[in-house]
């Protein structure tokens, strides 16, 4: 299983974005699928996740009520909506597929990992 993100950028304070995870290799349907990030010099950390079925979605605090996670069955892909963007947004974001029920906020406990989109929020 392979994933791709993409869709990064530079953006101002309060812009909003899209990034996207094309899977390949696997269905999304037979993964939960989680976004993390990673600021400069800080670890990385859970920003937000999918269930199988999509019908669950789960949010970190500092991005609950702006970002959305979504998927996409037909083009196996995995989108994060993400509004109302603020300076402390500006990290390298990750998609991950994690393949059986695990805990959906642990890094360890998903399998798949996309390279890395960078957004960076301008203020």
């Amino acid at each position: 299983v392979q994933l791709q993100a993409s869709g990064g950028g530079l953006v101002q304070t309060g812009d909003s974005l899209r990034l996207s995870c094309a899977v390949s290799g696997g269905s999304i349907s037979n993964y939960a699928m989680g976004w993390f990030r990673q600021a400069p010099e800080k670890e990385r950390e859970f920003v937000a996740a999918s269930s199988w079925s999509g019908g669950s979605t789960h949010y970190a605090d500092p991005v609950e009520g702006r970002f959305t996670i979504s998927r996409d069955r037909f083009r196996n892909t995995v989108y994060l909506q993400m509004n109302s963007l603020k300076p402390e947004d500006t990290a390298v974001y990750y998609c991950a597929g994690m393949p059986a029920p695990r805990n959906y906020y642990r890094e360890s406990d998903y399998d798949y990992w996309g390279q890395g989109t960078l957004v960076t929020v301008s203020s």
